[in-house]
């Protein structure tokens, strides 16, 4: 039997979180992350170095960090079976928490919501703010709803069910080199000029880490929402993340509503294809059944990690 790692790993952290007491005392992982990507990017990516220059100093700090997290992960988790003995898996399950986001997801998304509830758009802007990379100032009530909605499926990919799928494959160094190349993806693995050559292998490395995570996102929300089949299979293929769609579109089709569409990001336009071929006008409601929906798959994924501890 395969220790259950990742089952008790999931459910510590959507009992604790990641406790603010440790975050102020050692801070997180992933800050760390986001500390050399950024160190690392000042000093190689220089304007003034050829594309392919900047391209090759890329890949080699994406791999150091990955190669890093990685070695830094197993060593922790051979130091936690040594002193632990044949509890050690216990160690593991809890050094794994901070790599997933189950609870901190729910509260921020929750949050939106709530602000949306009580009438107070100013609020549910700057909620939502805090979980999107899109212009918010302008957005009206769908449009922060349709914002929440979309970070907490495609969010339950990235946070919640590729940690936990790499963490079952490869244990904790698998986790934390899957939490180094999200992390990379998310500040540098992008199209803009400074970023595309630069950041390239993060955006395809992290496409790959996330391609199997996505559809079964995708699956375990249809799942927990009894639904969306046809709009996930339709649409998912429309969003420009060759990932990012299928947890989205698996949602727009379980709530019936149009996700996706027109955004804005630092000023400039972007016309996004509709997720889903339902209402237009999405609500606080809304949000609140997508929570409900996201609990549910939340449990099938502890599911599949405790079948997983015991078939193998």
């Amino acid at each position: 039997m395969v220790e259950p790692v990742a089952i008790a790993a999931l459910a510590i952290e959507s009992a604790t979180g990641y406790p603010d007491p440790l975050y102020r005392g050692i801070g997180h992982p992933v800050g760390l992350f986001a500390r050399i990507i950024n160190a690392l990017e000042t000093r190689w990516n220089q304007p003034d170095r050829p594309e392919r220059q900047r391209r090759r100093l890329g890949i080699a700090a994406t791999m150091l960090l990955v190669i890093g997290a990685f070695t830094g992960a197993l060593v922790l988790e051979q130091i936690l079976w040594s002193w632990l003995g044949q509890w050690g898996w216990i160690g593991v399950a809890i050094a794994a928490v901070p790599g997933l986001a189950q609870r901190s997801l729910h509260q921020h998304v929750a949050a939106v919501a709530q602000a949306l509830a009580a009438g107070d758009l100013d609020a549910a802007r700057h909620k939502v703010a805090m979980i999107v990379g899109r212009d918010t100032a302008q957005l009206d009530e769908s449009g922060i709803a349709r914002a929440g909605i979309e970070s907490l499926a495609e969010s339950f990919c990235d946070g919640v069910v590729a940690p936990a799928f790499w963490l079952m494959l490869l244990g904790l160094p698998g986790l934390y080199a899957y939490k180094a190349i999200n992390t990379a993806d998310s500040l540098i693995g992008h199209k803009e000029e400074r970023w595309r050559a630069y950041g390239w292998a993060a955006a395809r490395l992290d496409d790959i880490a996330n391609w199997i995570p996505a559809r079964l996102a995708g699956v375990l929300i249809c799942l927990a929402g009894r639904g969306g089949w046809n709009t996930m299979r339709r649409d998912a293929r429309l969003h420009a993340s060759p990932n990012a769609g299928w947890p989205e579109a698996a949602m727009a089709g379980v709530l019936d509503v149009r996700l996706g569409g027109p955004v804005s990001y630092d000023g400039v336009a972007h016309d996004k294809p509709w997720l889903g071929n339902g209402r237009g006008e999405v609500s606080a409601e809304d949000i609140t059944e997508a929570l409900s929906v996201y609990r549910h798959a939340c449990l099938l994924l502890w599911v599949i990690a405790g079948a997983y501890a015991w078939a193998l």
